[in-house]
Formats: C-alpha cells, structure tokens, sequence
C-alpha cells in the first residue's frame, strides 16, 4: 500500500472536489454535475450570504447563479429535495436507490392510528388543488405524531396536523417539494413531475448491505478521501466500526476503492478506483493546481469531516452559528478561506440588499499566513464574485471589526 502526504492528500481532495486548478464545472450544467460527482449536498434553511447549497455550488461553479439551482430542483426536476446526509439535495435518477426509506417510512405511519385516513384526504385535496404548505392543506388541529424522516425518538410529540400529514406523504415518497418561498416548503404529487419510469423502477440494490455499500462509496467521491474510523461525512448511515470495516473490505475487494496511507496517520485512507489516474498526477507533481480562493459552505462535502480537516491541514473549524454571541470566536456566520491548496483564514460576509452591498463584518487570518499583495489581490476578487452571487454590486469593509 503506497504512503503519501498530507500536503498530497490534501490536493488530491481539492482537485477532485473542484476546488483548484482550472473550473471543472461551469454553470447549470456544472451544477448538476456537481451534485451527480458529490451524490449529494446538504440543504439548510439559514440564508445569511446565501444557503448552504448554494454557497457550496458558488465556491465550485464558475458562473453559478442560485436561480439554476432553484431551476434543476423545481423546474428542471433533475434534483430533488431528500433525506440521505440529512435534508440533502440529490439526483432524481437516485430515487430508486432510497426504496428502503421510502418503505421503512410507510411502515411507521401504519402503525399511528387514524393517519391514513388524513394522508387520503391530504391526496384527494392536493390532486384537485394543486401544490399546498401546511397553511393551505384544510387538516385542523394538532396530532401526536413523529416525522419518519429520522426514524427515531418519541411518537407522543404534539404537532400541527397538516404539517405532519404533508412529511409523511413526503417521506412515504408520495409527495415530492414543488418548491420553496425561503424557508416555507410546498407539496405536489410526486407523479406529476418525476417520470414513471423513475417512480416505478426497482430497486437496484437487492439487500440493506449493498444500499450501505453504495452510500458508502458515494461519500467516499464526494470527498475525495475517507478514512477508515468515524466519520462525520458518514452520517445518517447505520455504520459501526464493524459494518465499515467490512463494507471497506468488500469495495476493496471489487475493484471499486483504492487504499492509500498518509503519513502520520494510523488508519488507511480510500478513493475511488476511477479517479486512480488523479491520483498518479498529484504523485507525479503533473496537476494543474493553479490556486483560487473560494468561501466553503459550513456543510460542504470539503467540511463533512472536520476532524479530516485538521488532519490534513491544520485547520480548526466550528460553524458558530448556535453558539451564543459571547461565546462565539468569530461570528455568526463565518466562512473557511481556502487559498490555492490551504485554509487561510475566515471571514463573515453579509449583503446589505436594499444597498447591493455587501459587507465584510469580520476577517481573520490564520496565524501561519503571511499576507502578501496576492493574497489581497486574490481576496478582492472572491470578494467581487461573491457580491455577485449575493446580488450586489461592490463590497466594503467595515473597518473596525475587521483584522486585516
């Protein structure tokens, strides 16, 4: 088994992310393609600089625009809103694959007395009236009720019943997102806008060990390189060190994962066979790994291991979000700064929209980064880019809460 480098593995990552070197991926179509290469993406509600896919697909995408999302997801139908790292973003010609969910949901839902009857109900008004919210869908009152989405905790939880009603069908797979107003989800049958011959298509795996065997070798290209030890990149599959290691084994087996260790690290490393060619180009020094600098989503696929972070590059990451402001390091909503093939520093933008501007609230760079002329240069022009993104049209420091 070959060693490599932290400094190797990590450009290994990055290049196989998209993330240096010269745009892998480029608008609308590169968007998808994203998401087809990393499996999934995480959603998150919380719109500060803009969501967490979003923010993910704009640090990759050259040209990204947040309407090709909203276009591949709800108009396009090529993505679809989901459970598989949490809520996540995926491929529609995924859906097959997550059959077991979709089962496992309605199951659950039998077993809660008198929730098919107001799940028939909740079709019958949505086939006549078209997309609702939990605020249009005419169900009254409250139920005890727990979303199958998780699978776990009490079923004796209080809830407003259109709402609950409108996540079973969701999770049963009978009703797919037809779009978002910020955060407020809409609902729509999901044979009205995902073909038939997706919808009704069998599951491609025949047993439970190979659905956690192909989830597990998708996170594994979404990444780059995974360990073999926890993992928070492996979340929400059921993988105990002993499912790892023999799932591990068995991709290894067939040809689908290569190992590799890194020096200083215990436990081997996996990538996938298919980007072995990637690889000898980092070990050989022939990668393009021309540096950008881009601002990281607190949930990317970059991020989904903290702990393989610092790791790799000595970088300590916490997204300070629910920590109480006195508590907070740096700030609400602060970014990883990622410089050619390092993480140098961090930074809190946020656009003042009535303005078009935005605002760089605080910036902080990593203590072993010296800041050269180039890294200015470099950061004004992510800057630029990312007021873009955020509709506005020029950027400003506000001085005295900003290190520079």
């Amino acid at each position: 088994m070959k060693t490599i480098t932290k400094k190797q593995a990590g450009q290994f990552i990055l290049a196989k992310q998209g993330l240096i070197g010269p745009h892998k991926f480029e608008g609308k179509k590169g968007a998808y393609d994203y998401v087809r290469q990393a499996g999934c993406i995480q959603y998150d509600p919380v719109d500060v600089c803009g969501k967490n896919a979003e923010l993910t697909l704009q640090a990759r995408v050259k040209g990204f625009k947040k309407k090709m999302l909203f276009d591949l997801l709800y108009k396009d139908r090529k993505l679809i809103d989901y459970a598989d790292k949490e809520l996540s973003i995926w491929p529609t010609e995924d859906w097959p694959y997550f059959s077991s969910y979709r089962e496992r949901s309605m199951e659950l839902g039998r077993t809660f007395d008198g929730l098919e009857e107001l799940k028939e109900r909740a079709i019958d008004f949505i086939r006549k009236n078209g997309p609702v919210c939990s605020d249009s869908l005419p169900i009254e009152g409250e139920i005890y009720w727990h979303s199958s989405m998780h699978w776990s905790g009490n079923w004796d939880k209080k809830s407003q019943a259109a709402r609950s009603v409108l996540e079973q069908l969701y999770t049963d797979g009978e009703l797919i997102i037809h779009h978002k107003k910020g955060s407020r989800k809409y609902y729509d049958l999901a044979r009205k806008h995902i073909d038939s011959s997706i919808l009704d298509s069998a599951n491609p795996c025949k047993d439970e060990d190979e659905f956690i065997a192909w989830r597990v070798l998708r996170r594994i290209g979404a990444v780059g390189l995974l360990w073999d030890k926890s993992s928070t990149a492996f979340l929400g599959i059921d993988l105990k060190a002993e499912t790892r290691k023999r799932i591990l084994s068995k991709l290894s087996e067939e040809g689908k994962i290569c190992a590799v260790m890194v020096e200083g690290v215990k436990v081997p490393f996996y990538y996938l066979a298919s980007d072995e060619e990637l690889m000898q180009k980092i070990l050989e020094g022939t990668a393009d790994l021309k540096p950008r600098m881009s601002f990281i989503a607190p949930l990317d696929p970059l991020m989904w291991d903290k702990a393989l972070v610092q790791t790799l590059w000595d970088f300590q990451y916490s997204w300070e979000i629910y920590t109480p402001a006195v508590k907070r390091k740096y700030g609400y909503y602060t970014l990883p700064i990622l410089f050619g093939d390092k993480f140098v520093g961090r930074i809190e933008a946020v656009p003042e929209r009535k303005e078009e501007v935005l605002v760089v609230k605080g910036l902080w760079w990593e203590d072993n980064v010296r800041v050269t002329g180039k890294t200015r240069d470099a950061l004004d022009r992510a800057l630029k880019k990312f007021a873009g993104f955020n509709d506005c049209q020029s950027f400003k420091y506000m001085a005295k809460n900003v290190e520079k």
